[in-house]
């Protein structure tokens, strides 16, 4: 999920599942072989990915990062707390917020909102916000609407009911247990991604067939001409 995390910058998740496909092949999804694989090699696995250069050099730096702070071990890292790990993430080179609060909240399980271009393009052709609106701003706007609906009672949600279908086992970190407020944020975050992949698209959307329709502005959305 962390190397995910990087590959998924500034490309398209078809492109980054291919990276994922090398580097699975390979056993190369652990701190150890991430620390040990030589640079070229790590860059010929993930080129499919785009930027392959950068991202591989992010994910060294990820790693020296990892055994500097926290002897080489996520799950000591995710112990943290969240506004204190996610400081130490956003410090990294190449680390934004959106990279960051991917790791925190779907390999780490802290309960932080994914600001994503889905989530974004959404809110603005709601008249929500503006195409300037900073993340951390649309970011505490969910979280902020979404923590009653969670309950926040800090309270684990069940482990087996994390799991999802795909091609290879799911790993230690994806399969623990969430806090029900970590849990709300995940799924919210998967209907946004649903939402604007196949209805709120970036050209032609087709709001005729979105659930989201009824909450479209009387008149609209304005953006529609000018898609994000």
């Amino acid at each position: 999920m962390i190397v995910g995390a990087f590959l998924t910058q500034n490309t398209a998740w078809t492109n980054v599942e291919k990276g994922m496909r090398n580097l699975r092949a390979e056993d190369l999804l652990t701190v150890d072989s991430m620390r040990s694989v030589e640079v070229d090699r790590l860059e010929r696995l993930v080129r499919p990915a785009g930027y392959f250069r950068q991202k591989s050099a992010r994910l060294k730096g990820f790693v020296a990062f990892l055994d500097a702070r926290h002897g080489g071990s996520p799950e000591r890292m995710f112990s943290q707390p969240t506004q204190k790990l996610r400081a130490e993430l956003l410090a990294l080179n190449g680390v934004g917020p959106e990279t960051a609060d991917s790791i925190l909240l779907y390999a780490g399980n802290h309960p932080v909102f994914v600001v994503d271009a889905y989530t974004r393009r959404i809110l603005h052709r709601h008249g929500i916000v503006s195409s300037e609106t900073e993340y951390e701003i649309i970011r505490e706007l969910w979280e902020t609407a979404l923590r009653p609906l969670a309950g926040d009672t800090g309270g684990d949600f069940p482990a087996e009911a994390a799991s999802f279908r795909c091609d290879h086992p799911a790993s230690v970190l994806s399969a623990a247990p969430r806090s029900e407020l970590a849990q709300c944020f995940n799924e919210m975050h998967a209907l946004i991604v649903h939402v604007g992949k196949y209805n709120c698209r970036k050209k032609k959307p087709l709001c005729e067939t979105c659930p989201l329709a009824c909450f479209l502005p009387s008149k609209g959305p304005k953006s529609l001409d000018q898609p994000l």
